[in-house]
């Protein structure tokens, strides 16, 4: 059973019911240490927050720096802070009746994706990341790592699109890295100039040559993807003793090949997979050279995990220079995704609904001896929404308490129960974690948080059931802030990034 997390205070606030903050904060009254704060608080618009002094930030009202007239504001603070200022908003949205006022909502922080732009370029300073836009999609990280010189893995006309209309991305930067593309997608790829492009079978050199005869190529070979949470092999990557023939066939049609790709898979746990991925890659250059092509470029993939990346990093440079001790003329690339993206993302969620034995004296009960769930939480996303990543990306999620009666503050002396989560639709399918330890004292309208949730969450959240999509507030944290702000700013002061 998974323990309970909660938001560590460092300065506890607690919401007085005296003030209009019942309807989403249920339970008796309670002492407010900073009343000015909360009279300052509800008399502010709707898009202004204060920073709650926690300890974790200036308690000054934000500064909200608008740098993309057709995104939201770009916010100052901790990503703790901005949580606890989405909570105080949502509820005094609530007390007003504004319909969705307690909707659940996402807090980025820019800052974080730098600093792990930063980590790349200290561990694998060679390789150049091309960043796998299907893991997040999110307008401004696109125009971050875009402003940051980062190039994009696409694997659609879509994706391609998306991209290129941000402005300042020349298509060189962008790979095309679908082995099984639709002949109408190579067709707008060779419109917008897109020229690099995998393949892995003979059909797609036969397309390539048709419509875009003049398109770099890359050979996505197999790669051993047994040690990663979400296996590729299955679908892609053209087993070694079938490059010759694919190659002999490109060379056949007067394609030019250019490089080897491949991928462990996405969520790699065991990085050592990258020694064998090299080895192959040396193999397929070799069998190239034979067949008459001198390679330039090897793409690594992805499957870069944030707690394993300096492990892999390590890995694969020792393997490169083992495999690939001459590279005056190898250019290396790679496709990360979720390693920029996961960490930066929180959610928050609203318990909309509870259900449970002796609903009337759970916070009378202890945790039940046969560690089976006795409560049901509901909250406002669920595996259709945010909590996707459950279903497609295998994900295991870790509600911790954001707020409890009214509190921000969670003691650690609060009695806690079995638990499940469910989400809000009339799906027996969502369910979000199982079993978990919550606060018996937990109740509707309490919320809770979810930590990690910037990979395959947003991208493919969908409105089953009529429930909305989260929204998302921006902000730049404690690391890396004033570099991104600067470098937005100097993007966009060249005209990039200003449509959508």
């Amino acid at each position: 059973m998974s323990q309970l997390e909660t938001l560590s205070p460092h300065c506890p606030f607690d919401i007085s019911n005296s003030f209009p903050f019942s309807d989403s904060f249920p339970g008796s009254p309670r002492s407010c240490s900073t009343p000015s704060v909360v009279h300052e608080f509800l008399s502010k618009s709707p898009s202004t927050l204060i920073a709650v002094d926690s300890g974790l930030g200036d308690s000054r009202i934000s500064d909200d720096e608008v740098i993309f007239p057709s995104l939201p504001p770009l916010r100052n603070g901790h990503p703790d802070v901005q949580l606890r200022n989405g909570i105080m908003r949502a509820s005094r949205l609530a007390a007003a009746n504004e319909p969705g006022a307690e909707n659940a909502f996402f807090v980025a922080d820019l800052g974080q994706v730098y600093m792990q732009h930063e980590r790349w370029k200290k561990c694998l300073p060679e390789i150049e990341p091309h960043y796998a836009i299907k893991c997040n999609p999110d307008p401004y990280i696109l125009r971050l790592l875009a402003s940051l010189g980062v190039g994009f893995d696409c694997a659609s006309a879509g994706e391609i699109n998306q991209v290129l209309n941000i402005g300042g991305i020349d298509p060189s930067r962008i790979i095309f890295a679908n082995p099984c593309k639709a002949t109408s997608f190579i067709r707008s790829a060779a419109k917008s100039g897109i020229d690099k492009m995998t393949f892995d079978n003979i059909d797609e050199l036969y397309k390539i040559a048709r419509v875009h005869p003049s398109a770099k190529l890359i050979v996505r070979i197999l790669a051993d993807d047994s040690k990663s949470i979400c296996r590729f092999g299955i679908k892609f990557g053209a087993p070694l003793d079938a490059v010759s023939g694919l190659l002999s066939k490109a060379k056949e049609l007067n394609l030019d090949v250019i490089g080897v790709s491949f991928h462990v898979g996405s969520g790699c746990y065991d990085p050592s997979v990258y020694t064998d991925a090299i080895r192959r890659a040396r193999a397929a250059f070799d069998i190239g050279k034979d067949v008459g092509y001198e390679f330039n470029l090897l793409d690594v993939g992805g499957g870069f995990e944030d707690a394993l990346f300096e492990k892999a990093a390590g890995v694969l440079t020792e393997a490169i220079d083992l495999y690939f001790p001459d590279r005056c003329n190898l250019r290396m690339i790679s496709e990360p995704g979720r390693f920029y993206v996961s960490n930066a993302f929180r959610l928050a969620a609203n318990v909309i609904a509870k259900r449970g034995k002796m609903a009337d004296n759970l916070s009378d009960t202890v945790p039940d001896e046969t560690d089976q769930p006795c409560v049901m939480y509901y909250i406002n996303d669920g595996v259709y929404g945010a909590f996707n990543c459950i279903l497609f990306d295998h994900q295991t999620v870790h509600p911790y308490v954001l707020s409890l009666n009214g509190s921000f503050h969670v003691a650690a002396s609060e009695r806690l129960s079995n638990s499940s989560v469910w989400g809000p639709t009339c799906d027996s399918m969502d369910c979000i974690s199982k079993n978990v330890a919550l606060p018996s004292a937990l109740q509707t309208g309490d919320w809770l948080g979810f930590d990690n949730m910037g990979a395959y969450t947003i991208c493919a959240a969908s409105q089953f059931n009529g429930f909305e999509l989260s929204n998302v507030i921006y902000t730049t944290g404690d690391g890396g802030g004033a570099e991104v702000r600067r470098a937005l700013a100097a993007f966009a002061a060249k005209g990039n990034g200003l449509e959508r």
